[in-house]
């Protein structure tokens, strides 16, 4: 496959960038700066230079490509939630045009929980839950993976476990802890697995030896409805019908393409 990967220069894109080219994809990497690019991914990756917002940056680098891995994040900054977790995300899809790719989309554990406007943390998550939506409507085939807390496992911490319902809700690492590496290896095996395809879930570690086929691990998930905005199992925490009147339209127009 051609694979994009957007977030490339990040703690899990760099992983996922690696790994995707050990599995033997053609692996495009959306990137800033160049040198920084070239200093942290791979001589293999194919680096393209654009910002992910600027429409002509976005059509030129999803040009040809047969599926994308969505590793991007805020990472907290005041103001930016909307721009990066929701914005790259519906700027790519928009430059896509209606054509099928294959995708993969990070978000996060606990991106249901819903304290209201005011809460930065959750405003946060709002705009992550925004980009899964449209994600899900898209009709890209797709799997949506939410990972626990990073590098908190301990080193025999590495069975990979999946979640529904986004049940873990206490915001901190007690909701569950994953190898970075080993969230890349999910978000890149997902592209190849058939049973992963339509799926939602939570990414956490537990004791053990890592699983050498996740395929029967992605078999016993439920699938999300075709064409639902939410997750099979999630809980109704954010409805439609009190979102923005600028998401319900640009849900709309990614649904319509």
């Amino acid at each position: 496959m051609k694979v994009l990967v957007i977030g490339a220069t990040g703690s899990i894109g760099r992983h996922v960038v690696s790994q995707a080219i050990a599995a033997g994809h053609d692996t495009r990497a959306l990137v800033r700066d160049q040198r920084r690019g070239e200093s942290m991914l791979p001589a293999a990756a194919e680096l393209v230079v654009g910002d992910g917002n600027d429409p002509a940056a976005i059509e030129q680098v999803v040009d040809g490509i047969d599926a994308i891995v969505f590793t991007h994040g805020s990472h907290g900054a005041t103001g930016a939630a909307e721009e990066i977790d929701y914005g790259l995300v519906h700027s790519a899809l928009t430059a896509l045009k209606g054509r099928t790719v294959r995708i993969s989309l990070m978000t996060s554990i606990g991106v249901t929980v819903h304290d209201g406007p005011h809460n930065r943390s959750t405003q946060a998550h709002d705009w992550k839950r925004r980009s899964e939506r449209l994600v899900r409507v898209s009709g890209n085939p797709y799997t949506i993976v939410r990972p626990g807390w990073f590098d908190y496992n301990a080193p025999d911490e590495r069975h990979i476990v999946f979640l529904q319902g986004d049940t873990r809700r206490a915001g901190n690492s007690s909701d569950g802890v994953i190898a970075r590496d080993e969230i890349a290896r999910v978000l890149v095996d997902a592209l190849t697995i058939p049973e992963a395809a339509g799926k939602t879930l939570e990414l956490v570690a537990e004791q053990g030896e890592e699983q050498a086929d996740l395929t029967p691990d992605f078999a016993q998930l439920t699938p999300d409805h075709p064409g639902a905005y939410d997750a099979a199992l999630d809980p109704d925490t954010l409805p439609l019908k009190r979102e923005p009147s600028t998401v319900r339209e640009q849900l709309e127009s990614i649904k319509e393409n």
